[in-house]
């Protein structure tokens, strides 16, 4: 049995709404747990993860992290004050040994800065690029003394010379051998033929992006019908805006997370230019396009490389386009080899 001096409590902070901040969270804790179940780790590790995402409600957290861990969510409606104050007040009353926080050093609306300096625990962020200007405005820098470890994940950031900074691979939701192979992927996005390129449209994001990009997979699903098979990814059936969004009778829509499990048996990946994506595509060497939505902090279009990035949907229509017609034949199965970051980084979590 194990002595109650191995046990690890984490607080992961991981506040931002939208999908991504919450991917890379359980990707983090999810690896931690799963190192301590496969006594890669000599921690009894516990987590704590607080999210304010709106896609919290039908995300499979129990299932990623078990049974004995916590979930506390926030109502993405609340507003900054509300939410500051929600925090604050959870901070003060949980027991913990590591606080990790995704991308902002002080807290969303600045309510970790008055808490930092007296948190006797390990202090972790997670450290992604952020806009210059938010970095200046708010002093970001001052605040980097305050943590024992900034790691990097997988992307060029501000900070990321800081002398204890580390530096991983992407963050990734699974390993190599957790994706399904091209046949069973397929066969999981509703596509019978093994040969035929599959073109895959992910809905997430804000509602009315959601709603521009089942649009335009319905539009391709209407030009590419004889050949290739276009699927709209949403995140999950229980989001209020699945049951707004308008009905198409020519789109096979697929209620997936996480989508990555399913990429082996995608020809064509067409989405945003969040962290999970672009970094999921490239891990797997699979064709993205790419349109960068409007960000306060992140810099998505600095994200895209040249040859990712779609200007407007009639660009990406475009890629779509030359890409089955030119080498439909190397649209079909690829192999690949990556490294998941989230490793790294719990190895170096644990060595504080």
């Amino acid at each position: 049995m194990q002595s109650s001096s191995t046990r690890r409590r984490r607080f992961v902070y991981s506040l931002g709404g939208g999908l991504g901040h919450l991917t890379r969270a359980l990707a983090l804790a999810r690896a931690a747990v799963r190192d301590q179940a496969e006594g890669k780790s000599h921690h009894r590790t516990e987590i704590v993860l607080l999210t304010n995402s709106p896609f919290a409600g039908f995300t499979p957290i129990s299932q990623e992290l078990g049974v004995h861990h916590q979930v506390v969510r926030l109502s993405h409606n609340l507003s900054r004050n509300e939410t500051a104050n929600r925090v604050v007040d959870l901070i003060r009353a949980e027991r913990f040994d590591t606080l990790v926080i995704d991308t902002f050093p002080r807290g969303l609306g600045g309510e970790l800065a008055p808490l930092l300096p007296n948190l006797r625990c390990r202090k972790v962020l997670v450290h992604r690029d952020l806009a210059p200007k938010y970095c200046s405005q708010f002093r970001l820098s001052h605040f980097l003394h305050h943590f024992d470890l900034v790691v990097v994940p997988g992307e060029p950031a501000s900070f990321d010379d800081f002398p204890r900074a580390k530096r991983t691979a992407p963050w990734l939701i699974r390993d190599q051998h957790e994706l399904l192979s091209p046949r069973e992927a397929r066969r999981l996005l509703n596509v019978r033929s093994d040969d035929r390129p599959v073109v895959a449209v992910i809905g997430s994001g804000r509602d009315e992006e959601i709603e521009r990009m089942q649009c335009f997979a319905s539009q391709l699903a209407s030009e590419f019908a004889s050949r290739a098979a276009v699927r709209f990814i949403a995140p999950g059936s229980g989001r209020r805006s699945d049951s707004r969004l308008p009905s198409r009778s020519n789109l096979t829509t697929v209620h997936l997370w996480p989508f990555f499990l399913s990429i082996l048996g995608v020809s064509i990946f067409v989405g945003g230019g969040g962290y999970n994506c672009v970094h999921e595509a490239r891990a797997t060497r699979t064709r993205y396009i790419g349109l960068s939505w409007p960000r306060l902090y992140d810099r998505q279009r600095r994200r895209l490389q040249d040859s990712e990035r779609a200007a407007d949907f009639e660009q990406a229509r475009h890629r779509v386009r030359t890409a089955i017609e030119a080498h439909p034949e190397t649209l079909s199965f690829r192999s690949c080899n990556f490294d998941n970051g989230v490793h790294g980084a719990i190895r170096a979590i644990d060595a504080l």
